[in-house]
């Protein structure tokens, strides 16, 4: 029995001396030196007794290092677990107690906080650092460069990937072999990537968009990666010259528009920009094409579904949608309470099933029934609608629905018209406790560079635009929308902070 993953990640022929990696400070690793060290880890967590179907938690830096630990997980039939770099050591305990992985991997650093954790779930507590150094790393370079990879099916599990528990606790999505390379594949397929690509990787690997897309589709393509650590506006343009592809989130895309350097001669010999994990604002598609003739592509997935619709790569790219489903996804737009497939045009929950849809939740049977319809479609808890055209938008999270006076309002609506008075880069909308209708509506506004804005005076300005019922109560000034660490605006912090407005 073959290992499904592997195999068709890293079996195929491919160069394994030609460069694959390169690192911020110009060091080159090749295919060979990724795959040698990824075997020699997967020694070193077999010899510690973490068998096929184990789990192993990794809360470290971005490094070749840390990607070679999944290599290794998948090689040796363990389900991976990355978790945020920003977690706490009390968040961390939760997983930890949750998944029970045999091995927690960390930071140095890290070590005194998280080692009463690993003791108190039974687990190994392993060190590895950004520069690459730690126990892990140690072990390994002691281990062979070989390593007998274990058989594995499509159904067997992956990874799991814990939710952002916004809204409760957070859940693990049981992520299988299959999930994760039909994915790869179908996105390889409509993006068109090749060994000739080489893409542009500044995105963190705990996340589905920098690890099971963009680096999933680089081994499956025979493609390489330029691999910085994080995003810094002077490191990518030093690089993108050497670049055909680009995955970032939109924040990327607007801090690059931020650099004079940042020019269409400097792209002119690209292929692809591609952006996710949050909505992209028009205004910023409009900015990007102007400055450089590119038009970005813009995709839509989840934790629990990796990716499920993206604009095409030929053909007409929509700001403000997500295009079409991928191939072998089916989605439609359905009512949220009946699941009746709405019509073409009303805005419904999106609801999808494919090969790319997980297994279910981590020891919640119950919560991962109440998430699938019937008929195998899963409910993902986003509002949107389709077009006449096929295209899909995303108006928002069930949720961020804002239900005041009886009436449900969707928060995309008003900030759509928000975004487009004078002065005004982004808004949130939010619905907050309010003594007569429920919820009240409020709008949080970031102004652009250099612009005062009157709250009154847009709040007079949209009034003949929107329904009475729909119009903000209050309007407040943020210098920036706060978001996670892949630019999700988080709405949960804006309304426990607006909570009391209406209060009497």
């Amino acid at each position: 029995m073959s290992n499904h993953l592997y195999d068709a990640l890293f079996l195929p022929h491919r160069d394994r001396d030609a460069p694959f990696l390169t690192l911020a400070d110009g060091r080159v690793e090749t295919f060979r030196d990724f795959l040698d060290r990824s075997a020699r880890i997967a020694h070193v967590i077999t010899q510690l007794g973490v068998a096929p179907g184990d789990r192993l938690a990794v809360q470290v830096a971005k490094s070749p290092e840390a990607l070679s630990v999944y290599v290794a997980c998948v090689q040796a039939g363990v389900i991976f677990l990355p978790l945020n770099t920003a977690y706490t050591a009390s968040e961390v305990d939760y997983f930890v107690g949750d998944a029970t992985p045999k091995i927690l991997l960390c930071d140095q650093k890290a070590q005194p906080a998280l080692d009463p954790v690993a003791k108190a779930h039974g687990a190994r507590l392993m060190t590895l650092n950004a520069d690459g150094s730690g126990s892990l790393m140690a072990a390994a370079d002691q281990a062979p460069n070989g390593f007998k990879t274990r058989a594995r099916g499509r159904d067997d599990l992956a990874a799991f990937l814990y939710t952002s528990g916004t809204t409760g606790r957070s859940k693990g999505a049981m992520l299988t072999q299959d999930n994760l390379l039909s994915n790869a594949r179908a996105l390889t397929d409509y993006w068109q990537f090749t060994g000739a690509d080489v893409l542009l990787h500044a995105l963190p690997i705990f996340h589905t968009h920098g690890l099971f897309v963009a680096s999933n589709i680089c081994f499956l393509a025979g493609a390489s990666m330029i691999f910085l650590p994080s995003f810094k506006a002077d490191q990518m343009i030093a690089f993108l010259p050497h670049a055909t592809t680009m995955m970032g989130v939109p924040t990327f895309y607007t801090r690059l528009l931020d650099e004079a350097a940042f020019t269409k001669d400097l792209v002119s010999h690209m292929r692809l920009f591609v952006s996710g994990s949050a909505p992209l604002l028009e205004e910023t598609h409009i900015a990007f094409e102007a400055r450089t003739g590119h038009r970005i592509l813009e995709r839509y997935g989840m934790t629990e579904t990796n990716m499920n619709t993206s604009n095409p790569y030929d053909g007409e790219r929509r700001a403000g949608t997500v295009g079409f489903p991928l191939p072998g996804v089916d989605l439609r737009v359905a009512d949220a309470e009946t699941g009746k497939v709405l019509p073409q045009g009303e805005i419904g929950v999106i609801e999808v099933r494919g090969p790319n849809v997980f297994k279910g939740y981590w020891n919640m049977p119950e919560k991962t029934a109440e998430e699938f319809r019937a008929d195998g479609y899963f409910i993902t808890g986003d509002v949107g609608q389709m077009d006449d055209r096929g295209y899909v938008r995303i108006v928002g999270r069930a949720k961020d629905l804002i239900i005041s006076g009886g009436y449900n309002i969707y928060p995309k609506e008003i900030e759509l018209l928000l975004d487009e008075e004078d002065g005004v880069l982004e808004s949130a909308v939010i619905g907050v406790p309010h003594p007569d209708f429920g919820e009240g509506v409020v709008g949080v506004l970031v102004p652009q560079k250099g612009v005062t804005l009157d709250p009154d005076a847009i709040l007079s300005s949209i009034a003949p635009k929107i329904a009475r019922f729909k119009q903000p109560k209050a309007l407040f000034i943020h210098d920036e929308l706060p978001r996670n660490t892949m630019g999700k605006v988080q709405k949960n912090v804006l309304r426990d902070k607006y909570k009391d407005q209406f209060k009497i």
